[in-house]
């Protein structure tokens, strides 16, 4: 009797039917346009306002439910269901909430309208943007070094210290690369004879140039006209690799021939002024975590990766083909990456910080350098719009789209907190919506918005402060849109200033009086929308009285945002040259003989570092409370298989934690300093140790971030940094050991950049 086959799963079945469906010339866009099609059906459907109120709630407990599973395709999931109910709310303004009474009423309700098409359309590329991350993972090298490429290191400098310079020089001489196969190249626009002289005593080559013409594109376009080898790494000037820089992001550029760019995130080891300025600053991830953590790996999936500037290798063949970088435009970076990929080459992008710099410390600088990058991207948009022309894919005509209108955020940002003025000052009523409407329509898009961001972006950015980082600039950022566009060749190259300190807490007046003023009006309509409900509520109509609470919810949202964002001006007292930098290092500390003793260091004692610095470090260590004297040492480890010392003094010691300074006294010492604090491999891997997003602790938090306004000085630092677990130590000291100088306990210091 032959054995009876069990039959196909049904969904095994369905597998396989889609699969060959799918797997038809066309199927994916013949599938898409079905989809939209009956999402398009699905928003266009005529409801009441409670049938709409009740899909409202049931769309809600569908996000709960399928939200609770963490997987692409539920994020996918999502976002269609988002789109949905975005889309439904856009039908619903534009049927039924426009007024025409009068030509004003209209036209104000017309420009809001505009700015929420604006804003649907950035949420709808973002969700086509990061619709599956790339998450790229490096690549090993050809097992026989000989066979690795020649690099070109450069890194352009045009007026910056060159206290910040020599860290990143120093940084790259000691990257892991054959030494024949690499050189380090200052890039001099200001022509600096201590420029030089130090490129000589370190082992680094100088190219100056005298005309500064075309600025920092000008400058890599002369470096390349006298260089030759076969890859180019970028560097700005405050970014210090680290030691593995190459041998974790070449190999993808070695396999693949058309990869013309790989680039890694910009990671700054110093706070930014919302972290520095902000009481809760510190627990909230930069701003720029989001567009390094989420949208490039995003842009990786459609081939979409733009240059940043820094941190990034480029093939020269590529580079080459193009004609050098581009001058056209102020961002040099991202114009430069829409040339090559118009010819053809790909981009690619590692989501692994190899490097770090010095964010922007003071909010002028700030949002000067964010002028900067939005004339640049509108300049972009204008002369070499990427919707136009040859060469782009479908995808990557989006991906760099949304990038260049991201920056005309600053108009309707400016619009949307401005709305409920014109009814609380002039009665105009921009929106015509009962409130059971608005909680059908327009409650559910905002949720389905920021609750679906917030499961997308998860560390990366919290919800709400998108709106702060705009609302800082808004202002300042609506007349770059306006002539950028009128005039896209306007506007030059400036230098983004860094390295400063700041002696005393003060109020940047400079840079937050339009939102002060913006405040104060906000303040002065909601003050009237309270009055007229607390003293005319009975002279007031029903529609009346809903039109008046709309508002001044509105309005004290608006003002909410506007204050965060004066308060980000309210800069705390920078005095450090040397930033610290958390980290924790295993090192032995050993003790300097004593005046005439044998030239041996001893009492070897075990600890772990609390946080670094080029100044110095601080250490968890069993070593007996001193304050008086200073104690001369050798610190020891082990970083990445090689063994490192550096001279220190230490200066005091309190219940087990030692705190001591480098004694940098000559080149080779700042060498090891800098691969200690700076060329650790894994240094910048915790980049982004935060909590997932919660919006409702997301909007705590923010509110929080208002009372840096009222804070007393000096006050603000010591409560607005997380508390950390305790290191645990050993509680006994080693067996006295002996070391001679110069000698670690298996031999001869190794010097990773000699």
């Amino acid at each position: 009797m032959s054995e009876v086959q069990s039959p196909v799963p049904a969904e095994s079945r369905l597998d396989r039917f889609s699969n060959k469906i799918l797997s038809l010339r066309g199927a994916n866009y013949i599938v898409g346009a079905l989809g939209l099609c009956a999402l398009i059906a699905a928003t266009t459907v005529t409801l009441s306002n409670y049938e709409q109120l009740s899909v409202a709630v049931v769309c809600v407990l569908v996000f709960f439910i399928v939200g609770r599973r963490k997987s692409r395709r539920t994020q996918i999931f999502l976002e269609v269901l988002s789109a949905l109910v975005s889309l439904r709310y856009l039908t619903w303004r534009l049927t039924e909430t426009l007024d025409f009474d009068t030509w004003i009423q209209g036209g104000l309700g017309v420009i809001l309208l505009t700015a929420e098409l604006y804003a649907l359309y950035m949420l709808f590329l973002s969700y086509f943007q990061t619709i599956q991350p790339l998450h790229r993972a490096p690549l090993p090298l050809p097992d026989n070094v000989d066979d690795w490429p020649t690099v070109d290191i450069f890194i352009p400098t045009y007026d910056e210290q060159l206290s910040i310079v020599r860290l990143t020089v120093l940084g790259a001489l000691g990257i892991d690369w054959p030494p024949d196969k690499v050189n380090v190249y200052i890039l001099d626009d200001g022509v600096r004879p201590e420029f030089e002289q130090f490129a000589e005593e370190c082992g680094a080559l100088y190219i100056g140039r005298v005309d500064s013409a075309h600025a920092k594109a000008g400058n890599l376009n002369h470096a390349i006209k006298q260089t030759f080898a076969d890859y180019i790494l970028i560097l700005d000037c405050d970014h210090i690799p680290t030691r593995a820089f190459l041998q974790i992001a070449m190999g993808w550029m070695v396999a693949d021939r058309k990869i013309a760019l790989m680039q890694t995130p910009h990671h700054f080891y110093s706070p930014d002024p919302f972290q520095r300025n902000l009481a809760v600053g510190y627990r909230t991830p930069p701003e720029g975590n989001l567009f390094y953590g989420v949208i490039q790996d995003g842009n990786d999936f459609w081939d979409a990766t733009f240059f940043c500037g820094s941190c990034a290798i480029l093939r020269r063949e590529a580079i080459e083909s193009i004609g050098g970088f581009a001058v056209e435009t102020v961002t040099e970076d991202a114009h430069t990456a829409l040339r090559m990929q118009r010819r053809g080459w790909s981009t690619a992008y590692l989501r692994i910080p190899v490097a770090s710099g010095l964010a922007t410390e003071r909010l002028t600088t700030h949002i000067g350098q964010r002028m900067r990058w939005a004339r640049g991207m509108i300049q972009i948009f204008r002369v070499d719009n990427p919707m136009l022309g040859r060469g782009l894919k479908l995808g990557q005509r989006l991906c760099y789209l949304s990038a260049m209108t991201s920056f005309f955020f600053a108009i309707p940002r400016v619009i949307f907190l401005a709305s409920p003025l014109a009814f609380l000052f002039a009665g105009q009523n921009i929106i015509a919506a009962s409130p059971l409407a608005v909680a059908a329509y327009a409650i559910p898009h905002m949720f389905h918005s920021i609750a679906t961001a917030a499961k997308g972006n998860k560390g990366w950015r919290y919800s709400f402060w998108s709106e702060v980082y705009e609302t800082t600039m808004a202002l300042f950022l609506v007349r770059v849109t306006i002539i950028t566009m009128l005039f896209p060749s306007k506007g030059k190259f400036n230098v983004t200033e860094k390295g400063g300190v700041l002696e005393q807490e003060e109020f940047d007046l400079g840079a937050t009086y339009p939102n002060i003023i913006f405040a104060t009006i906000m303040g002065g309509g909601l003050l009237i929308g309270l009055f007229e409900l607390t003293f005319h509520y009975t002279q007031l109509d029903g529609i009346a009285i809903r039109a008046y609470a709309l508002n001044c919810v509105w309005a004290a949202i608006s003002l909410m945002i506007l204050l965060a964002a004066i308060a980000v001006g309210r800069e705390t007292k920078q005095v450090r040259y040397n930033h610290r930098i958390e980290a924790h290092i295993p090192v032995t500390v050993y003790e300097a003989p004593a005046e005439g003793q044998p030239n041996t260091y001893h009492n070897a004692t075990p600890g772990m570092t609390q946080d670094v610095s080029m100044g110095g470090v601080a250490v968890h260590m069993p070593w007996p409370d001193t304050s008086t004297g200073h104690i001369k040492t050798r610190i020891h480890a082990v970083l990445d298989g090689e063994e490192i010392d550096i001279p220190a003094t230490m200066l005091r010691c309190k219940n087990g934690k030692a705190v001591f300074t480098w004694d940098n006294n000559d080149l080779d010492t700042e060498r090891d300093i800098v691969r200690f604090v700076f060329g650790r491999a894994d240094a910048w891997l915790q980049w982004n140790n935060y909590e997932d997003d919660r919006p409702l602790r997301s909007l705590w938090s923010l509110l929080l971030s208002i009372k840096a306004l009222f804070r007393n000085k000096g006050k603000m630092m010591a409560n607005s940094r997380p508390k950390k677990k305790p290191l645990e130590l050993p509680v006994e000291r080693r067996e006295p050991t002996t070391i001679h100088s110069g000698q670690t306990q298996e031999g001869k210091i190794s010097r990773a950049a000699s």
